[in-house]
């Protein structure tokens, strides 16, 4: 019977722990600090001892700020005076920052038959080269039916040509290998996502400026031959009348 109260509690223990609401990351700060005292650190980040956690909160009352547990498993718990609200800001920009920054590996695939003709190998060889260019992975796949699959080096040659043909813009990431039916080979490219997005907007930059240059010049064109147009006109028909000898006369 005793055995049996304790395995009942126990399940009763495991059940609260695995239904209990998630676990808070939030600091706690100012009258949430239950401890009697505290290690505090000033504003600038300046140590200014151990003091009991009443003192702390009087002194972040006088400096209007917050009283801030930064390190809670320390022993006393270590606290700061801080602005909670422009720390907290702070820290999401950070963060908003670091997840713009963040490089998204991404991999394109492109497949190829063994015994493909060149029209087709050129407009394969351009996507790749569209995708190196953006900095994406590029895993190649060569698909082999029936009797290909006797001719493995028909599918390596073609995996070689082409990473030869990239070579400017990627590099052999992984080496071909058999898979199956299909031999596989990943190509990397040379230029990071962020660098090639910056290129893209650099090109797209003078892309524009060209365009804008050239619609200015030919506007310019028109507005002399506008210009010049009506003082042509005076003068051919000044001409046209004095060509009369008597009225000359």
């Amino acid at each position: 019977m005793f055995f049996l109260t304790n395995l009942v509690q126990g399940c009763r223990a495991t059940c609260c722990l695995t239904t209990g609401g998630p676990i808070s990351t939030e600091l706690r700060i100012n009258d949430r600090i239950r401890v009697q005292e505290v290690r505090l650190v000033g504003p600038s980040g300046e140590t200014v001892g151990i003091v009991p956690t009443a003192d702390a909160l009087r002194l972040a009352q006088e400096a209007d700020l917050d009283l801030v547990e930064i390190a809670p498993m320390a022993r006393p718990p270590v606290c700061k005076l801080m602005d909670y609200g422009k720390f907290k800001y702070e820290n999401a920009q950070k963060a908003r920052e670091a997840r713009r920054n963040q490089t998204n590996v991404i991999i394109k695939e492109m497949k190829l038959r063994p015994k493909i003709d060149a029209h087709d190998y050129e407009t394969k060889k351009g996507h790749v080269v569209r995708f190196l260019k953006a900095g994406d992975k590029v895993k190649i796949t060569i698909m082999f039916r029936g009797r290909e699959q006797h001719r493995p080096e028909l599918g390596f040659r073609l995996l070689q040509r082409l990473a030869e043909d990239v070579t400017e813009l990627g590099f052999v990431e992984s080496s071909p290998k058999q898979d199956g039916r299909n031999m596989i080979m990943v190509l990397g490219p040379h230029k990071k996502k962020a660098e090639a997005k910056l290129d893209h907007a650099v090109q797209k930059a003078e892309k524009e400026a060209e365009r804008a240059a050239v619609v200015a010049e030919e506007q310019a064109e028109r507005d002399a031959a506008h210009a010049a147009g009506p003082v042509a006109k005076k003068r051919e028909r000044g001409r046209s009348e004095n060509l009369d000898p008597e009225i000359e006369a």
